[in-house]
């Protein structure tokens, strides 16, 4: 469905999965559509009776984009080398304040909110922003900011960054991105990999916006330490992360969990930055748990 937000001069495309229950709001991260989010984890949290919205962030999928401004990644990156202010066409306030304004525009006042990677700097903010309306916060694989987090390995980095080339086919696009996962998701199971090659064929069949992932990220780049901040977060909080993630490696939770004060962190054994089919039941269950033993918690003031 497609939600104006005039407010905010945005559309977010955006999905109900069941009609009732708790609301839990997935935020999938850099460059990632709703389609992200694999359908087997939908499915577990539904029929654990919460009540799924998922949306594809602004400048992604079927969202509003912002074209009309340029990100210079190449310059912006030097900027972010050299300990200089990184300057972004918006930033991860903006994108916390859309999610935020799509919740109105649906009529939802509170709601459970776990982020992927930058959804879940996403649902920080939210969390720092209105903590009245956040009754539970789930980050997954994410940071308390880039600068708050160890570096990930320049080959990672480099393939990170690396993109196809204008004129690719869209089975070179598709590729591209297979290989790039793989690494990222540090895959090793063929079925694993065919079913990330079929998620990302049917993602960009969707949707191709490259020059929306640069603006994303430099809005991640741009993003102040949030561990200051983070140790005044009283949302009651689990902290999922990989035991392997190559790109957000695993201390970047550990620093995450010392900001938060009565946070728990799960460890996801051998997975790496991604959501593999083996890991779904321990990520549902370990989500359904916090919602659950928080079901009576009242926003924060």
């Amino acid at each position: 469905m497609r939600i104006e937000l005039p407010q905010r001069h945005l559309h977010i495309d955006a999905e109900w999965h069941a009609t009732s229950g708790p609301v839990l709001v997935l935020i999938m991260g850099l460059g990632m559509q709703r389609l992200a989010w694999p359908q087997p984890l939908i499915e577990r949290l539904t029929g654990n009776r919460l009540r799924v919205l998922t949306f594809d962030n602004r400048d992604i999928g079927l969202s509003g984009g912002f074209d009309q401004y340029t990100a210079n990644v190449p310059r912006e990156g030097l900027r972010y080398a050299m300990g200089l202010p990184v300057r972004a066409p918006y930033t991860l306030d903006d994108m916390a304040d859309d999610t935020l304004a799509l919740l109105d525009a649906l009529g939802v006042q509170t709601c459970h909110v776990a982020g992927a990677s930058m959804g879940g700097m996403i649902a920080q903010q939210m969390c720092l922003r209105a903590p009245h309306r956040v009754l539970t916060h789930i980050s997954i694989m994410s940071s308390a900011g880039p600068r708050a987090a160890p570096f990930p390995r320049l080959a990672v980095l480099r393939k990170m960054l690396s993109a196809p080339p204008a004129n690719a086919t869209h089975k070179h696009i598709v590729e591209h991105y297979v290989q790039l996962f793989t690494v990222l998701g540090a895959h090793r199971d063929s079925t694993e990999i065919d079913r990330l090659r079929q998620r990302l064929d049917r993602s960009i069949r969707r949707a191709y916006r490259p020059r929306g992932t640069a603006r994303q990220l430099l809005a991640v780049c741009a993003a102040p330490d949030r561990r200051a901040q983070l140790r005044k977060l009283a949302t009651p909080t689990l902290i999922m992360h990989g035991s392997v993630d190559p790109l957000v490696p695993p201390p970047a939770a550990t620093t995450l969990q010392s900001c938060i004060a009565g946070s728990r962190l799960q460890w996801i054994e051998g997975m790496g930055h991604d959501l593999p089919l083996w890991a779904l039941d321990q990520i549902a269950a370990g989500i359904v748990e916090h919602v659950r033993g928080h079901a009576g918690a009242e926003p924060v003031d």
